[in-house]
Parts: C-alpha cells; sequence; structure tokens
C-alpha cells in the first residue's frame, strides 16, 4: 500500500506539472472560453483542461500503477476514455451541438457495456429478493452512464467547482469500495484513487482565481469515469449499494434533476441552458465567486457524509436516511430559489402550519 500511495503522489505531481503545458495547447488550438451572458469569466480562458487530467491519470494506470489491473479491462476504458476526450476536445474547440455530444458519450458506452463488459446485472429489493435484470441491463447501464456524465457537466460553472466536487464524491467512493462494499477486486479503489489524484494536481490550476479551465474536455471525462467507477460498484445492485453513489453524486444530480423540473415548468427545452443552476443562484443570493464553490464542496461533503452512513445502517435506517436527506434537501433548494422564487411548496406548508400553531396559542 506504502507504494501504492507513493505512486498516486507522483501521479497528483504530474497532474500538476502537464497543466501549464496544455494551458499553452489550448491557445495554440484555439481551445478558449470566450465571456458571453452565460459565462462568470471576464476575460478569455483556456480551456481544455481535462487533457492533463487524462494523461496523468492514463500514465498512472499503464506506467505507475500497470501491475495492479486487469488488462483488458484496462484497455478496453481507456478506448472508451480516448472517445470522451475526443469529443470534448473537438467541442472545446469547435462547439458542439448536444446531440452530438450526447453521440459521443453514447459510442463510449457501447465500449463499456460491450467490450469492458461493466454493466449492471442484477438488482436486489427488500423483501422481494433478486431479479436477473436480463436485457434490461442495457438500457439500464447506457442511461446511467449519460446522465451522470451529463450531470458532472452541468456544474462545471464555476473556477474549481466540478473538479473539487469530483474529488469529494471520487474519494468517498473510493473509501466506500474499500472499506465498507467488501469488493474483491482492490484495483477498482486504486483505480478512483489514481484519479483522485490527477485531479488534485490539477485542482491548483482551476480554482479561482483559474489560470484554465477543464472545458467539456474535463467535465465530460470526469462524469464519464464517475459513472464507469460507480458501475463497478453496482455490478449486482443492492438497495444500499443503489443509494450510496446516488447519494455521493447529491450535488450535480440535483442540480441536473431540479434544472429539468425548472425548464419543464416554464415549458422551455430540456437542453436549453440557463443561469438559474445551483451555483448561479448562490452568486446571485451575494456570494462571492470563491465562497460559493466552498459552500458547495461543503454541501457535496455533507453528502460524502451521509452516504457513509449507510453502509452502516439497517434497511428501515436507510429508508428514513433518505426520507431525511430528501426533505432537508428540498428545504434548500426552496429557499435559495432553484425552481424559482414562487414555487416553495414546502416552506409554504410549513408556514401555514406555524401559523395554525400560532393561532391555537
Amino acid at each position: 500500500m506504502f507504494s501504492v500511495i507513493v505512486k498516486l503522489f507522483l501521479t497528483m505531481i504530474l497532474s500538476a506539472a502537464i497543466t501549464p503545458f496544455v494551458v499553452k495547447l489550448a491557445y495554440i488550438l484555439g481551445a478558449v472560453d470566450n465571456p458571453n451572458a452565460r459565462r462568470v469569466n471576464k476575460k478569455p480562458m483556456p480551456t481544455m483542461g481535462g487533457l492533463a487530467i487524462f494523461i496523468a491519470f492514463t500514465f498512472s494506470t499503464f506506467v505507475l500503477l500497470r501491475n495492479q489491473f486487469p488488462s483488458h479491462e484496462l484497455f478496453s476504458v481507456f478506448l472508451a476514455e480516448c472517445i470522451i476526450i475526443l469529443t470534448g476536445i473537438i467541442d472545446d474547440i469547435r462547439e458542439l451541438s448536444p446531440k452530438a455530444k450526447m453521440g459521443g458519450i453514447f459510442v463510449a458506452s457501447l465500449v463499456i457495456y460491450f467490450l469492458a463488459g461493466i454493466k449492471m446485472n442484477e438488482v436486489v429489493l427488500p423483501i422481494f429478493g433478486a431479479f436477473k435484470l436480463g436485457w434490461w441491463s442495457f438500457p439500464i447501464t447506457i442511461i446511467w452512464i449519460l446522465a451522470i456524465t451529463n450531470a458532472v457537466n452541468l456544474i462545471d460553472g464555476l473556477d474549481g467547482l466540478a473538479t473539487g466536487v469530483s474529488i469529494i464524491a471520487l474519494f468517498t467512493m473510493g473509501i466506500v469500495g474499500y472499506f465498507f462494499l467488501n469488493m474483491t477486486n482492490v484495483y477498482v479503489s486504486i483505480w478512483v484513487f489514481a484519479m483522485v489524484a490527477s485531479l488534485l494536481g490539477f485542482l491548483p490550476h482551476n480554482f479561482h482565481p483559474a489560470s484554465i479551465f477543464l472545458g467539456d474536455t474535463g467535465a465530460l471525462f470526469i462524469g464519464f469515469m464517475i459513472a464507469v467507477f460507480s458501475l463497478k460498484g453496482l455490478k449486482n445492485v443492492t438497495f444500499i449499494t443503489m443509494l450510496i453513489p446516488v447519494v455521493i453524486l447529491g450535488v450535480p444530480i440535483t442540480d441536473t434533476v431540479y434544472a429539468m423540473l425548472r425548464r419543464f415548468l416554464n415549458k422551455k427545452p430540456i437542453t436549453q441552458a440557463d443561469k438559474h443552476h445551483l451555483h448561479h443562484r448562490l452568486m446571485q443570493l451575494g456570494l462571492s465567486h470563491r465562497q460559493t464553490v466552498l459552500v458547495i464542496y461543503g454541501l457535496a461533503l455533507v453528502f460524502a457524509f451521509i452516504s457513509l452512513l449507510y453502509p452502516l445502517s439497517t434497511l428501515w435506517g436507510s429508508v428514513l436516511l433518505t426520507i431525511g436527506v430528501l426533505i432537508g434537501l428540498e428545504l434548500f433548494v426552496e429557499s435559495i430559489g432553484l425552481i424559482g422564487d414562487n414555487r416553495q411548496p414546502l416552506l409554504h406548508a410549513i408556514q401555514k402550519f406555524v401559523k395554525r400553531l400560532e393561532k391555537k396559542d
């Protein structure tokens, strides 16, 4: 383990060292994010930062930690990674349509399902027992990868936001996998920590004030790898193993779900971009750029700590914990007006209840 830790540290150093060269390459290729109505940056910024993470992660898994992973799975996942990275680079330079980006993620997902063999096979439900997914395995696996990849991409709106939230999520995923899920293959956790090390090396360059953005190259790559890693723990799904990655990814999933709900209620296309995401709302409430990022880091840590309680809880304890999380999350979302200032049903219900109690007194 000491040898693995040293190699992970070297991965972090390599990522930090490569990033300045990627900054120069981004300018050469024209992968530059120019200010506009939706952007927070006030000056042109090099993007495509995910390339540095990809290079460091690939060097770590193929060179530093090459003896830790099954060759076929490693090369299969690498092929899918290359498809995602290529999709992201093209988008950062030329800006692809949403359909074209989804197409790239879909092709990479096919590689994961058919070539790498990483998929959901079985669901174990309380009382009902185990169910083989059969042909449902394919659509469920593909939808999972598409959803998680896009969820991470959506929160990439501020310096260091997606990078930091992903570090917290992946680190928690690695801890849960190693200590609680009794994975027979420890290499999965090492694989996850190699990604964490690559992100840690990149974060100083990406934190506010950033010298480079993740770009779609980074956001799609990180989201895709989180989806793949979580699938390794979800091969045979139980109530608990399904909840853990969902709670760990609470920040991007919450932002995505409420963005879709907001656009549906406002009768706008689901894919239409807006400035009402979680980070936008916090800044509109008066927080600075850095304060907003740190608050969302804190929220991600809360989700991470909650996820660590699930493996220690009973079934009914997990049910009550989930209900508590959903109620707390809804109160938070309504208090910052994530759906809209006039859409606060739970807060209004609580206010009415309190007023009735006051009248009785």
